[in-house]
């Protein structure tokens, strides 16, 4: 049995990850949920849980909550209420799945004391990777993936390091988004409808604008780098429209392993939560023989701009990808307001990463300060 806390359980990610839970009653409890706005939907899964600990971050909706908390139920609110639930000292795994650097603090602060995380949340290991993964090296805390693709690494890997296994290459699948096969459309005149028609994977709608942009992959290419240790010339991206195969592994003697699931996050977080494990969990198994057949292509880097620039801030290393998060996530929120077109999104983050001043070696003061610093630039850059 392992005992969960989930932070961002409103979120696509948090429900299908007590849709695991209550498919897995004899193996795993969850303790504590965290959300930062919808405490409505916060108390009826506390309720239906018998979760002790909540956490609400923002701090009106916090206080809101706090008048309709069932009984023997502890409110923790704010930025700080996240940290406190992510060190409950029964937990012995925490899942983070909230949006942006604000999963950052609690997921430092739980590996900092030797707590196992989950990870969803791409910011953290984008924003902060070295500092992230140094301290999981020394505390022995163990950071498992949760997204599909490094899930799929993962598991090809088999419990070895990248380099004790010899790998030339790691390949991180795409759907190509709802654009890949309308090579005519004209981006700026994109509508927000149109780029959140996904048409695999039910997502919110910033990882939904983020996988019509490619950003996604980009952003997934530089958390590789730091969950697997390997450079960026042994990162690879293809699309793969059908989302059956979700990573592969090349290695040097010129064998390949993929790993294939059905497009169901939950095969990812179940396999999270309860590795080193494999369960029964009630998920569907995949049948080769109905489907149509599984294509793959190279991704069309000039209509997509923003993979590359994503490889290159991870390249530049230092606060130039915590830039390119913060740049990337204003672009998305003032292209889903109006402001902005579809198109300008990469311009956006292209010229907030032109403005910045990189700073090398990081520490967390830095990173976050580069972090505010470009979201001031993104909302009043006015050239894209």
């Amino acid at each position: 049995m392992k005992n969960v806390v989930v932070l961002g359980s409103t979120g696509s990610i948090g429900e299908n990850a007590l849709r695991v839970a209550r498919a897995l009653p004899d193996r795993l409890r969850i303790v504590g949920l965290a959300v930062q706005r919808n405490t409505d939907r916060l108390l009826e899964q506390a309720r239906e849980l018998g979760v002790a600990h909540v956490a609400v971050s923002d701090p009106a909706a916090a206080e809101r909550c706090a008048s309709d908390l069932p009984e023997g139920v502890t409110l923790h609110a704010g930025a700080e209420g996240l940290v406190e639930l992510a060190t409950l000292a029964d937990a012995d795994i925490v899942l983070c799945s909230v949006v942006g650097l604000a999963g950052l603090p609690p997921v430092l602060a739980a590996v900092e004391q030797g707590t196992d995380v989950a990870l969803a949340t791409k910011e953290v290991l984008v924003g902060a990777g070295q500092r992230v993964m140094q301290t999981c090296e020394r505390t022995g805390a163990r950071l498992l993936p949760v997204d599909s693709e490094h899930s799929g690494l993962f598991q090809c890997l088999a419990g070895h390091t990248a380099e004790g296994a010899g790998v030339r290459r790691m390949i991180l699948t795409a759907s190509g988004g709802p654009f890949r096969n309308r090579p005519d459309v004209d981006f700026d005149h994109v509508t927000a409808p149109e780029a959140l028609a996904h048409p695999t994977w039910s997502m919110g709608p910033k990882v939904t604008i983020d996988s019509a942009t490619l950003m996604n992959k980009g952003l997934e290419l530089i958390e590789a780098h730091w969950f697997f240790g390997v450079p960026f010339n042994c990162l690879d991206v293809i699309v793969h429209p059908q989302s059956i195969v979700h990573a592969m592994i090349e290695f040097e003697d010129g064998n390949s392993v993929a790993h294939m699931t059905c497009p169901d996050m939950r095969f990812a977080i179940q396999y999270a939560l309860t590795w080193p494990d494999r369960c029964e969990g009630g998920l569907p198994p995949l049948d080769l023989a109905r489907l149509d057949g599984l294509t793959f292509e190279a991704p069309d880097r000039k209509r997509f701009p923003c993979l590359d620039l994503a490889v290159a801030a991870g390249e530049a290393g230092g606060t130039a990808t915590a830039v390119l998060n913060a740049a990337n996530e204003v672009a998305v929120e003032r292209f889903l307001a109006g402001e902005i077109r579809f198109s300008g999104i990469g311009r956006l983050v292209e010229s907030t990463l032109s403005d910045h001043k990189r700073i090398d070696d990081p520490d967390l003061d830095a990173i976050m300060a580069a972090d505010q610093w470009a979201r001031r630039f993104a909302r009043e850059e006015t050239a894209c």
